[in-house]
């Protein structure tokens, strides 16, 4: 593997000591998103049944091994298939059973738990309860050893520019996810037929793989670490001294995936009243909104019939001061025609006073 590092394409640490000769992963995910396919891909054989259906193909944990070689380095990697979550021929309670299997089935604890999607697939709220499902039942230390793998990579076509999108335009909580993962993602491509490539893809996944390990000081995911599946061993401990069945063991697993149910359940119930009460405060958001808009609208218009009063109201006051100027002007005019009229008419009285004298003294 050649110790980790990243190429460029990731956040996680380079590694300060050799790979370990031995690694022990578990991929789960819900249905349909190419878990086995994916497996047999790590592996480099079909070591589990894969192929496309609207059911889980795989309905028990499962697990195989390869040993290659990695330069000087003979290196071992054990993969736990897992049945698929919200398989409705399954129930997640029998689902989540499995996966507690795949803790038992690892000899020294699980060093990475694959964590798959489909690249081509909207995330929404079943991608969402996958994860918080898997947090609930594991414990929230299992994000330490989480990996997010992306299957459909044959029609993602740019990966530069798929991790771009991934990280600028892709739902809140799947920003979170990868942020509390510390931007552990790897694409696949389980189509591809080049071998080169198939080698080259495991490669990349096992760097990350031995970052969680050296990020972890090299300590595995065990039952210890979950108090859910602490419970289930310590009775299968029990079981085994006094020497029940396993239909005791299956009891205590029904009463844990109960509780866990429970507490799932009640998250939905709390994310669906927050949901709710996030829809009614955008709807009142809007209604504000569109009040604060209709009154500027209001104001506008109030604004625009103002200034139009004010535009006639100039325009009545200077048509009245013109018609005051031309009725001052007529005015004016009138007076003058008078007084000339006045003085024509004492011009004219005077002329007949003095004919008249005249004619007065001649007589």
């Amino acid at each position: 593997m050649g110790g980790g590092g990243n190429d460029g394409d990731g956040d996680w640490a380079v590694l300060p000591c050799p790979p370990l000769a031995e690694v022990t992963l578990a991929l789960v995910g819900k249905i349909g998103t190419g878990k086995s396919a994916t497996a047999n891909c790590i592996l480099g054989k079909e070591a589990f049944a894969s192929e496309r259906s609207y059911l889980s193909v795989t309905e028990t944990c499962q697990k195989s091994s390869t040993t290659f070689q990695d330069g000087c380095v003979t290196r071992t990697v054990n993969v736990i298939d897992t049945p698929g979550l919200f398989d409705m021929e399954i129930s997640i309670e029998d689902a989540r059973k499995e996966i507690v299997k795949c803790i038992e089935m690892s000899k020294h604890g699980i060093h990475a738990m694959l964590m798959v999607f489909s690249a081509e697939a909207r995330f929404s709220c079943e991608e969402q309860e996958t994860v918080e499902s898997i947090k609930l039942f594991f414990g929230d230390k299992i994000l330490d050893h989480i990996i997010l793998v992306f299957t459909r990579g044959d029609e993602v076509g740019d990966e530069v520019a798929w991790k771009k999108m991934l990280a600028g335009r892709s739902p809140k909580y799947l920003k979170n996810m990868l942020k509390l993962c510390q931007n552990r993602v790897v694409l696949f491509d389980n189509k591809t037929s080049n071998m080169e490539h198939r080698d080259m893809q495991r490669k990349k996944l096992l760097d990350v793989v031995d970052s969680v390990i050296s990020n972890n000081c090299g300590r595995v995911f065990s039952y210890q670490m979950s108090p859910n599946i602490q419970k289930v061993h310590d009775r299968h401990d029990e079981v085994s001294v006094d020497g029940y069945s396993a239909e005791m063991i299956n009891e205590q697993l029904t009463h844990i995936t109960k509780t866990v149910d429970e507490n799932l359940n009640s998250t939905e119930e709390e994310i669906r009243r927050l949901r709710e009460s996030l829809e009614k405060s955008q709807k009142e958001h809007d209604n504000v909104q569109q009040e604060i808009a209709n009154a500027e609208n209001l104001k506008r218009l109030d604004h625009e019939k103002h200034n139009e009063q004010k535009e006639e109201f100039n325009k009545l006051k200077e048509e009245l001061e013109k018609e005051r100027q031309e009725a001052k002007k007529r005015t004016e005019q009138e007076i003058k025609r008078l007084m000339e009229s006045l003085e024509k008419a004492n011009s004219e009285k005077e002329n007949y006073k003095s004919m008249y004298e005249k004619k007065c003294i001649i007589m």
